[in-house]
């Protein structure tokens, strides 16, 4: 899942060597934290938050074919 966060997120900015995404690992589940440039934090978080919220919906429904539970938090 971390692979598909990252190439997602290399698609949508400007700066695709920026994209740094880590897997963090606790005992509610699995978090995938995105970071990217600050000048392309817009583009992936989109109007309203509606990029960010697809990207979530798309690992979400991976996360619950793999019966995992999973979350995305993007930073800055």
């Amino acid at each position: 899942m971390e692979e598909l966060v990252r190439i997602i997120a290399k698609s949508l900015v400007d700066d695709p060597d920026a994209v740094d995404v880590r897997t963090v690992e606790s005992e509610e589940g699995i978090t995938i934290e995105l970071r990217v440039a600050e000048s392309d934090m817009g583009k992936v978080i989109g109007k309203q938050g509606r990029i960010a919220k697809a990207i979530r919906t798309v690992v979400k429904a991976v996360a619950t074919r793999e019966n995992k539970r999973v979350s995305v938090e993007i930073l800055q």
